[in-house]
């Protein structure tokens, strides 16, 4: 047992002693959580520190910007609620920045894109990755920051093609968007933060195999009962794809 703690430590720096529990219990051990406390305790098996987290957002535009439809919002399934938010990556010598999509029932990552640019293309990108993998119905609700990508015309009229109705946090409130913003900081604390990229291709390959091999596959969340996204959206009951159900809270 000591032995997979470990394993499981190295594995996911950032895994604290209910994760890795949940984790032995999935590999057939007997365990419980004040037991893996004395042992990572006892081998020093600290979580990584953590360090302060960017906002890299610009709102200052004239651009028109769209009510906080999120935070009424009650989910019942897959694509009913996606987010969206961008961040930077350090490079050797650049820095690059990274678009991402979640669907916000199962924390799934479902589009991304890393580029050297911060203009709307960037977002553009990572939310046509999302709607050729999830195919959504009409009504599905976009959230994301007052950011002028999100904002911008070229970005909204995508939405309202695919019949997306677009939610935007308040200026200045990232608690608005809590789930992307842990999202992000997850994706800095256990992949960026270790690993130094020499350029744009080696970081795009590196993040990319985080993201679809390790956050989505294997990483366990405390919001799905200690399961990955992949495997709790594997145990959901079928829905009607035609039919997108959700109920708002007045």
């Amino acid at each position: 047992m000591r032995d997979e703690t470990q394993r499981i430590a190295l594995e996911f720096p950032c895994y604290g002693s209910r994760r890795i529990a949940a984790e032995l219990q999935r590999r057939g051990q007997k365990v419980n959580r004040k037991r893996v406390q004395r042992l990572m305790r006892e081998d020093n098996l600290l979580c990584l520190r953590k360090r302060k987290f960017v906002i890299t957002t610009d709102s200052n535009h004239d651009l028109p910007v769209y009510p906080n439809l999120a935070s009424t919002l009650v989910l019942t399934g897959l694509d009913q609620l996606w987010l969206a938010d961008i961040t930077y990556i350090r490079l050797e010598w650049e820095f690059v920045y990274l678009a991402v999509m979640l669907d916000a029932f199962s924390r799934r990552e479902i589009g991304w894109a890393l580029e050297r640019t911060l203009q709307a293309s960037l977002a553009i990108e990572a939310l046509q990755m999302a709607l050729r993998r999830r195919r959504p119905a009409p009504g599905l609700v976009h959230h994301s920051d007052q950011g002028v990508q999100y904002a911008s015309t070229d970005y909204t009229n995508l939405l309202q093609a695919s019949g997306i109705i677009s939610s935007m946090s308040r200026r200045g409130n990232p608690y608005d968007n809590a789930t992307c913003e842990s999202f992000l900081k997850t994706l800095k604390y256990e992949e960026v933060y270790r690993s130094e990229y020499r350029d744009l291709d080696e970081a795009r390959a590196s993040i990319g195999t985080f993201l679809e091999k390790v956050y989505n596959q294997k990483r366990l969340h405390s919001a799905l009962g200690y399961l990955p996204p992949v495997e709790f959206e594997r145990g959901l009951p079928a829905q009607p794809s035609s039919k997108v159900v959700r109920q708002l809270a007045i």
